[in-house]
């Protein structure tokens, strides 16, 4: 049973061999589709990971609470027609850290946009005013010097900590350790300088994308003691004033299941003390579900993409066998002639499709593994040869990194031999079904 097999296949491999051109372009087919299937895989998994790497920065057992602008200008309780007031203030931080049992740790943050000063060099930059937790809750890393401490924010302290890109445009070729930066009529000390940290990109529709590293952090009571809660910003020669205490409050909680009803009972205090929808709260767990769900539509469409690859070249398949059926009919005759069964027939033909879609998909498994290397030397071409269409891409497709998936390549291969099994049965049934008398008489 076994040297028969055998000796089927060698007929078919022989069979094949004698139309290379046609054999090829069916095996063209199949490989084109498998390597399909794993490239859109490994690059949905790769952008999929860095937006889900994005979110869990954010923490997941994290509650951000963000002050926001009311449309139509609305205050809540300005001082006067000219200024704006809104958003989050010191009062809520209090209550929040100390009526809502499951809150961990919270971090207050004033972000302002200013000029800031170095003899002859200026940049604009945040202006953060902060507390000592910012550093590890934003994963940042210090380069030099000392980031800032609770004696900081008791003794207001016209100090700062630069992030790196800051520190390179002020300080390009001196230690900017002990250095005096100017913002606004005030100087502010350098004691440190945080490292190089990739900017976070948009997410979704409710968290902005991030660059910290043009970042001037300063304490937080500092900031309330030199620059207040009333900005005045000029543009495009108007001016508008704002009053606003706090930009923004990061809330931590101990499990992730606590995350929801904290999220909640926060909505509830807020909703008390505010007249307006001045604030926005953003849950990370619930981003992270949303990516995770992005992510299984993102495979099922690249599954429906390569599926229809696989699916042309299937039919290629057919239409070679069908072909082949023609031109050997007198061959199939004499087959049966000499006691070969329709088993037999349609035996020799599904190993003929076998053996071109499993060739086929043996090469787009090899194709398919060179998905990173072949990514990464079309960015670096890109980068080169075009810098302004390469700076122009998403920050995701500039890092994208693909992931190749085990699954997807033992299911494309798989899915290439299926295709030659079910395209190749009919072609090997019509061959089977045909009558030897009429076989061998066909010129």
């Amino acid at each position: 049973m076994g040297s028969k097999f055998f000796q089927t296949l060698r007929l078919g491999l022989k069979t094949l061999l004698l139309h290379k051109l046609r054999s090829g372009l069916a095996v063209l087919g199949i490989m084109i589709g498998v390597t399909a299937v794993i490239w859109l895989v490994a690059m949905g998994e790769g952008v999929s990971y860095q937006a889900q790497q994005q979110i869990k920065e954010l923490g997941a057992t994290n509650i951000i609470i963000r002050s926001i602008k009311p449309a139509g200008n609305q205050s809540g309780g300005a001082q006067s027609s000219f200024f704006v007031s809104y958003g989050l203030l010191r009062d809520d931080f209090k209550r929040i850290t100390s009526t809502v049992p499951t809150v961990r740790r919270a971090v207050p943050l004033r972000e302002i946009l200013k000029e800031v000063r170095y003899l002859d060099k200026t940049c604009e930059v945040s202006l953060l005013g902060c507390t000592p937790a910012y550093l590890d809750m934003n994963h940042l890393q210090l380069a030099e010097g000392r980031f800032l401490t609770d004696r900081d924010l008791n003794r207001v302290d016209n100090i700062c900590v630069l992030a790196y890109g800051t520190a390179v445009q002020l300080f390009p070729y001196e230690d900017p350790i002990g250095r005096a930066i100017q913002v606004d009529k005030d100087f502010y000390q350098v004691i440190g300088v945080t490292q190089e940290r990739a900017a976070s990109g948009n997410i979704g529709g409710s968290f902005s994308g991030k660059d910290y590293n043009k970042d001037v952090y300063i304490p937080l009571s500092t900031l309330r003691a030199r620059i207040g809660d009333q900005v005045l910003t000029s543009r495009a020669g108007s001016r508008e004033g704002e009053i606003v205490q706090l930009s923004q409050m990061t809330v931590t909680v101990g499990d992730i299941k606590e995350v929801d009803d904290t999220a909640d009972v926060i909505k509830v205090l807020l909703e008390k003390f505010h007249k307006s929808v001045d604030y926005s709260i953003i849950v990370p767990k619930e981003l992270l579900r949303q990516a995770e769900v992005l992510q299984t539509m993102f495979r099922w469409l690249s599954a429906v993409i390569a599926g229809i690859s696989l699916l042309v070249g299937g039919i290629g398949i057919m239409n070679i066998m069908l072909a082949t059926v023609t031109e050997r009919t007198r061959e199939i005759g004499i087959r049966r002639a000499l006691g070969a069964k329709r088993r037999d027939i349609v035996q020799q033909f599904l190993i003929e499709t076998v053996v071109l879609s499993a060739t086929g998909g043996i090469f787009g498994m090899l194709l398919g593994f060179l998905c990173k290397p072949a990514v990464w030397l079309a960015q670096k071409a890109l980068e080169q040869f075009s810098p302004q269409l390469f700076s122009d891409l998403p920050e995701a497709i500039r890092n994208l990194v693909p992931l190749i998936q085990p699954w997807s390549v033992l299911a494309a291969f798989g899915v290439s031999v299926m295709v030659g099994v079910v395209f190749g049965l009919y072609p090997a049934r019509r061959a089977a079904m045909m009558d030897p008398i009429e076989a061998l008489r066909h010129e």
